[in-house]
């Protein structure tokens, strides 16, 4: 009795899942996930110095978020 509506489900979904792969192949093909020298730049450029800012801003969150937000 409902076999249409499991035909219909089916269907519907290898349609869209074929359309998914073939945008996903487009994609490969036409280069847009080749970001490699975008991702080494900025690895590159990333010093001891800018990781240690990193690390200070991030306690000066914590410590402000602690000194906001104290527990009663």
């Amino acid at each position: 009795m409902d076999d249409w509506v499991v035909a219909m489900m089916l269907g519907a979904s290898i349609f869209l899942g074929s359309i998914a792969l073939f945008a996903f192949l487009w994609a490969l093909k036409s280069g847009q996930f080749d970001d490699e020298e975008k991702f080494l730049n900025a690895v590159k450029f990333d010093g001891e110095e800018d990781l240690n800012d990193a690390v200070n801003q991030e306690r000066k969150k914590e410590e402000l978020q602690k000194k906001v937000y104290k527990p009663k």
